[in-house]
């Protein structure tokens, strides 16, 4: 691998060591099929046919012995390039890679394996990739087989296999093959529950006796539950390195922001409708005096209604539901105004409900209506979105909230 520095000799408690990776890889924006093009590209010094993607950005960290370390990121983050270019896939354009003891991968199904071959010839072949010897692999295969349940099948070609049998004897050989540092990318996304919980189980094993592990997952409860310590990458970089509690937080977040934005985007494209001499301006949630609509799981908050009247309106109301993601009713509350307060008169108008939040973490529309008595001036489904954020590892219960109300 390329280093951008000399390197050097890791300290032994240093399982592995990514120093200040980056890789490219070049994408073609249009398609030459003919020499003509070709010279024609040369001719104009045209060089606009490939596009750089910065798939990591100066990537560096460590991993110590004994580490169950989490990698996290949406998809396209970076994490499996990663993964390639520590397992020697992939060469970085810079940095450098540096591993103390034999690293055994399990990344994608079907690398190292011949279809053509037997369930026996490809365990041997695979040991061998990995850089075992024949003697090493026969002293492995019989825990190999026995972990994948796999003994009556080994003498058939792995094209006669399930997927399901051929996950098994991929992961039997990758746990099993003894090595000092195992690379396990999405093994608990495949297979049936069954090997799901065997995969488990394998885990929680290897956490008490202090393997070191690499797993990248989109699962953060697995990272919360086998590892003891996880990075977030984002975009190329590493945006969080610490505890498993505090990325598998970060990697929350940055759905919360993306979920955001669209909700933000989603309450903008409502049309506000007009009633019968009365009409809704505005409709928004606060939070600490700003504007929220992504509400922290027990922040108070209000709900803040805008509307313009036409006229006097008598014996008014305005009353509003609030609905969660499911379609089930959260709160519903109407104005209570005496005497003179019970009339809306000609103008502008902003009544706040100050409410308590012990909803549960959920998506929720505001439903609102205007009424003069018993008769319907305003009614809109729907005219307003919040989000009350998801409590990550706090129990939630949901009762009637404490509601104040003042009108302006």
């Amino acid at each position: 691998m390329k280093n951008i520095a000399a390197k050097q000799a890791l300290p032994n408690h240093v399982a592995l060591r990514v120093s200040h990776v980056s890789k490219d890889f070049q994408l073609p924006t249009e398609r030459v099929s003919s020499l003509k093009g070709a010279l024609f590209n040369i001719v104009r010094h045209k060089k606009s046919g490939f596009t750089t993607q910065h798939v990591l950005k100066d990537v560096s960290f460590e991993i110590e012995k004994g580490d169950f370390f989490g990698i996290v990121g949406k998809n396209g983050s970076g994490k499996s390039t990663l993964l390639k270019i520590i397992s020697q896939i992939y060469t970085p354009n810079k940095g450098s890679v540096q591993v103390n003891g034999k690293l055994v991968p399990f990344i994608e199904l079907g690398v190292g394996f011949n279809p053509e071959l037997t369930g026996r010839e490809n365990v041997y072949l695979n040991g061998a990739m990995l850089g075992f010897t024949k003697t090493e692999i026969d002293d492995m295969y019989d825990d190999i087989v026995d972990f994948a349940e796999l003994g009556d099948f080994m003498e058939q070609k792995l094209k006669n296999y399930s997927s399901g049998m051929q996950v098994r004897l991929a992961f039997s050989v990758a746990i099993k093959s003894q090595g000092d540092i195992l690379v396990l990318d999405e093994v608990l996304a495949v297979g049936d529950e069954a090997f799901q919980k065997k995969c488990q189980d394998y885990f929680f094993q290897a956490k008490r006796e202090k393997k070191t592990i690499i797993l990248v997952t989109h699962s953060m409860a697995d990272v919360r539950r086998f590892c003891n310590k996880a990075m977030l990458i984002q975009d190329g970089i590493v945006k969080k390195f610490g505890s498993p509690n505090e990325v598998a937080d970060a990697y929350s977040s940055s759905f919360l922001e993306q979920e955001g934005k669209q909700l933000e985007k989603e309450n903008e494209a409502i049309r506000l409708e007009v009633g019968d001499g009365v009409r809704m301006t505005d409709v928004v949630t606060t939070a600490d005096g700003e504007k929220n609509h992504q509400l922290d799981i027990n922040q108070d908050f209000s709900l803040v209604f805008s509307f313009k009247c036409d006229r006097d309106i008598e014996d008014a109301v305005l009353s509003f539901s609030l609905i969660d993601s499911q379609g089930r009713l959260s709160l519903s509350m109407a104005s209570s105004l005496d005497g003179k307060d019970r009339v809306f008169t000609t103008g502008e108008h902003r009544m706040t409900f100050d409410i308590e939040n012990i909803f549960a973490s959920s998506d929720y529309r505001v439903d609102v209506a205007i009424a003069s008595g018993e008769t319907t001036l305003f009614r809109q489904i729907g005219i307003y979105q919040f989000q009350i954020k998801n409590a990550l590892r706090f129990n939630e219960s949901m009762t009637h909230p404490r509601v104040s109300m003042t009108l302006q």
